[in-house]
């Protein structure tokens, strides 16, 4: 069922549907890496970026707790997908794909701006994959190279994840995936463009850290042209 027009004013949503919303961003603002950082004793917002997302923890903290806060992070979008999924309203303006959607979404805002944490959250980059991993499974796959490819030969993490986030909407388009999966695509990519706006400063400016080691492409040229 498409989304119709009037379902889109507040007036038109069912109550359930208003309560999943809720839901799913208080499921979002529970923070990984600051959740997992109390039990170390160190908030991570106050080391190395002052982001609490998994990039920062990996710099600051170690590949374990940058694990730990990344497996956190995808299971709270993949949860708050699939309970809108569950539980969705029937016979109202939304179809349940609809609601899956705007529910990750609300998610994803959540952990930008968490509520529990004084509205300063992460990026919303591991989020977004939990949540496409219940409602749009093959397109993770397209991301996850789309960011590997620019890791690998940029090693800049910032530019990857928003141009990995950016094929959503072409992959959308193209398959013609419909109204919701391009509309939650589009929003998607405008909120992580924005929560990366001063990763693209700092690129255009010739400041942006990398991860050196990352960049398999210079290495690979680097060992070529010295053999």
């Amino acid at each position: 069922m498409p989304i119709e027009p009037a379902a889109l004013s507040s007036l038109h949503f069912a109550p359930l549907t208003w309560g999943l919303l809720v839901a799913g961003y208080l499921l979002g603002s529970l923070s990984g890496s600051l959740l997992l950082g109390r039990l170390r004793g160190v908030d991570i917002r106050e080391h190395g970026s002052g982001n609490a997302g998994a990039t920062n923890a990996l710099r600051s903290q170690g590949k374990g707790f940058a694990v730990g806060v990344a497996v956190f992070d995808i299971a709270k979008g993949a949860l708050a997908a699939w309970l809108a999924l569950r539980y969705a309203p029937v016979a109202t303006g939304l179809s349940v794909t609809a609601h899956g959607y705007l529910v990750a979404f609300a998610a994803i805002v959540g952990h930008v701006w968490p509520v529990w944490h004084g509205f300063r959250g992460g990026k919303g980059a591991a989020t977004m994959i939990g949540a496409l991993l219940v409602l749009w499974p093959y397109a993770v796959p397209v991301v996850l190279l789309a960011w590997f490819g620019v890791v690998f030969t940029s090693g800049y993490v910032g530019l990857a994840t928003v141009i990995a986030t950016w094929t959503l909407p072409l992959l959308a388009w193209w398959t013609d995936a419909g109204t919701p999966r391009l509309a939650f695509s589009i929003a998607v990519a405008v909120l992580l463009t924005i929560t990366h706006r001063a990763n693209l400063a700092r690129l255009r400016a010739g400041t942006e850290s990398r991860f050196a080691r990352a960049r398999l492409l210079h290495r690979w040229r680097r060992g070529r042209d010295a053999g």
